[in-house]
């Protein structure tokens, strides 16, 4: 099936679309997340990562995250995880800039959304991977940085520089807004996620996981706290 096809695919598509019409701001976030998963898919279909199946399975859990806190947002904004609605609450405030709309969706999906997403796939095979088979799915969890790295110049290109071009001065005095978003945040926000994860996958008790996801909901709203920084509400 063709990238583009995909359901998945299809469904982000049409919804980045419909918010850049009505000038909703929740479309950097999507168009992004959009362009990545079209690259993770064809990936999985180039045969870059040890077990494909498994990373499509993930790639889906992982959407169904976004999908779900979305709808709790539209229905009830209380329902939704605190850092999500922070993030979607930030794009109804026209002082919020647009690398920060960007990084706050960032945050909700990585820092929160993909420790649960990891434990849901990992946690019926952990106790049956010997260390060889571990190492390969945290190796395929580590790929999937490259995948990032490969798409974010055009993220830079296609939705952040329209909105904000003072980012391709920053670029030219600074050094490389891409750059640093995947060599110095995302990749690091990514290997601490797999560590909480396997953390996460150890805790049996219903008590300790629900303050697992207490703690994960409090460190997850500190990093979009400190993304706003002075515009935080």
């Amino acid at each position: 099936m063709n990238t583009l096809d995909q359901p998945v695919v299809q469904r982000m598509t049409a919804l980045t679309q419909q918010w850049e019409a009505a000038q909703d701001r929740r479309a950097i976030f999507l168009g992004c997340y959009g362009l990545m998963t079209r690259n993770m898919l064809d990936a999985i279909g180039a045969g870059r990562f040890h077990d494909g199946p498994w990373v499509s399975r993930l790639l889906h859990r992982f959407a169904d995250y976004y999908f779900e806190a979305l709808a709790a947002y539209e229905q009830q904004p209380a329902a939704a995880p605190p850092v999500w609605r922070l993030a979607h609450d930030m794009t109804q405030r026209d002082h919020v800039m647009t690398i920060q709309h960007l990084l706050l969706g960032v945050n909700a999906h990585i820092n929160f959304d993909l420790i649960f997403s990891l434990a849901d796939l990992l946690t019926p095979e952990w106790d049956q991977l010997d260390e060889g088979a571990r190492q390969k799915r945290h190796a395929d969890h580590t790929q999937v940085n490259v995948i990032i790295g490969e798409t974010i110049d055009r993220v830079q290109d296609t939705i952040l520089e329209p909105r904000s071009p003072w980012l391709d001065i920053f670029d030219r005095l600074l050094g490389p807004v891409d750059e640093w978003l995947t060599s110095r945040l995302i990749a690091g926000w990514r290997e601490t996620v797999w560590r909480d994860a396997i953390r996460l996958i150890a805790l049996r008790e219903a008590e300790a996981r629900a303050a697992f996801q207490r703690e994960t909901e409090v460190n997850a709203l500190r990093r979009s706290y400190e993304i706003l920084g002075d515009f935080a509400p």
